[in-house]
């Protein structure tokens, strides 16, 4: 059976279905996690979601992972470029929801790529983490070259979708105009096998760096 989420996010076309977890004691930031391509099995419960929404949990922050259009209980059907929109309206909830929180949004593969674009121009989100950057897979990761906010790359050098050369060509046209990290994982697949609890202590580190400066 699928496992349910515990709300429902109200979106353009209907609802979005929804995980919020808050961490012990007081918040320190609001994240959002989006994840991987829904026609290739992407969902709020993939197990690198999973462990990145714990990273950020553990760094204090209110964390959101939703379920993009068409999959789960999500309203309508999968588009490919309306996610966008569907990322959108998570802010929306999340900085409606908790208002004045910095928010720390967060994607794996398409997730990022649906992720980084919306949160690179929208003032609510801080900072922005990219995991398993599929830059061989969308090659118009270009646009990256004009964010003026900390980014955190983490990647596996065996990644199928993004190899770490191109990755590396990425990364240093992006540390030209701000914060830049690359964390790559050795003996590491796209999926993160083997490394899930070093990316969700990656994750939980760098994210407590940066609120505290």
């Amino acid at each position: 059976m699928y496992p349910k989420g515990n709300l429902f996010i109200p979106a353009s076309h209907g609802r979005l279905e929804a995980i919020l977890k808050e961490p012990a004691g007081e918040p320190r930031g609001g994240a959002l996690v989006c994840h991987p391509h829904p026609l290739g099995g992407g969902t709020m419960h993939n197990k690198v979601v999973f462990r990145a929404a714990a990273g950020l949990v553990d760094a204090g922050l209110i964390t959101v992972r939703f379920n993009f259009r068409g999959v789960g209980a999500s309203s309508a059907e999968h588009h490919g470029d309306d996610e966008k929109i569907d990322v959108i309206d998570a802010l929306d909830y999340l900085s409606e929801t908790y208002p004045n929180e910095e928010i720390t949004l967060a994607g794996f593969s398409f997730g990022s790529r649906m992720g980084t674009e919306v949160g690179m121009s929208d003032a609510r989100v801080k900072r922005l983490i990219s995991i398993g950057t599929p830059v061989d897979k969308y090659d118009d990761f270009d646009y990256l070259e004009n964010l003026r906010k900390p980014i955190l790359f983490v990647h596996g050098d065996r990644d199928e979708f993004g190899s770490v050369e191109s990755l590396h060509k990425l990364v240093d046209k992006v540390a030209a105009s701000t914060e830049t990290e690359l964390v790559i994982f050795e003996n590491c697949g796209h999926f993160f096998d083997e490394h899930l609890n070093e990316l969700r202590d990656t994750i939980k580190n760098w994210t407590l760096e940066q609120i505290q400066k």
